[in-house]
């Protein structure tokens, strides 16, 4: 038997909400950065990252993340400003354009609240509050929701940081801190959802172990629940050791158990594709006895 998945709803700045539960919901991702690990074609120029917004949500995304700082391992940061640069105009156009929620992927509040400015009505911040402490008091200000992920350091230093007692119950423990980080700024709990970080800051073992154990973290922390598992490096050696384009066959694997194991969001590079591995294993939950 399948777990249960509980039913939340996410208030967003329009007035309008998300509802998670009914189905999982497929968030795609859209890198406005000359280097992301996981994809073929690079989107820096805004008009081509306007068109593959609108080509996923054709292809069935409910929700665009759109990111202008890369967060794989050892990645730099980048400036203030250049991720401004990056992600406004991208932001203002698919605004006027598209009708499914728009994200922002940031750990800096100016980006943040220049991204709602121009459209956005999710904030996804892959510290969990821990990077930017101005970063709450933007999401508390503009009404956004927000993904607060788990990590430990940042992309450059997290691999030195992939050390715990019980992956699980540490990583419920400190996305609960960020949830009471999110509480001091004004945060309410309603407006948020959690990601146990697939990948960061986890070996290989870890984020398998999270994925098998994903019941066990909806349980733990009671709110709605976003698994990032698209192309990533956790899958490699169980194939072969392949780069990072290769790995929708892996990504296709890990999607079906976060969704048959009650994931409310999956975050994927290749949606079209993605969004049918989520309707079928949709299908499967709705068949249990």
């Amino acid at each position: 038997m399948f777990p249960a998945r509980a039913s939340f709803t996410v208030p967003l700045p329009s007035g309008a909400a998300l509802t998670l539960g009914e189905r999982c919901l497929v968030m795609g991702i859209l890198n406005v950065t000359p280097d992301s690990f996981a994809e073929r074609e690079r989107r820096a120029d805004p008009a081509a990252a306007v068109d593959a917004a609108l080509a996923m949500e054709a292809g069935g995304a409910d929700i665009i993340d759109v990111g202008g700082e890369s967060t794989r391992p050892g990645a730099d940061t980048v400036s203030e400003a250049d991720e401004l640069a990056r992600v406004v105009p991208v932001i203002a156009a698919l605004a006027r354009r598209l009708r499914a929620p728009i994200s922002i992927d940031t750990t800096k509040a100016a980006v943040a609240r220049a991204a709602v400015d121009a459209g956005a009505s999710i904030v996804n911040d892959v510290s969990g509050f821990r990077r930017d402490p101005a970063l709450a008091r933007v999401v508390a200000d503009t009404g956004a929701a927000v993904i607060l992920m788990h990590m430990r350091g940042t992309p450059a230093t997290m691999g030195s940081h992939a050390d715990y007692e019980d992956v699980v119950e540490d990583a419920a423990r400190e996305l609960r801190e960020s949830m009471t980080l999110g509480r001091a700024a004004g945060i309410g709990d309603d407006r948020v959802v959690l990601d146990p970080g697939i990948g960061f800051a986890k070996r290989p073992a870890h984020s398998y172990g999270v994925l098998a154990r994903l019941p066990e973290l909806a349980s733990a922390l009671g709110r709605p629940l976003l698994v990032g598992p698209s192309r990533k490096s956790f899958m490699s050696g169980a194939l072969d050791g392949r780069p990072a384009v290769e790995r929708d066959w892996g990504t296709a694997a890990a999607v079906t158990a976060a969704v048959l194991a009650g994931a409310h969001i999956v975050r994927v590079h290749a949606v079209a594709e993605m969004a049918q591995v989520v309707r079928v294993a949709e299908e499967i939950r709705r068949h249990q006895p």
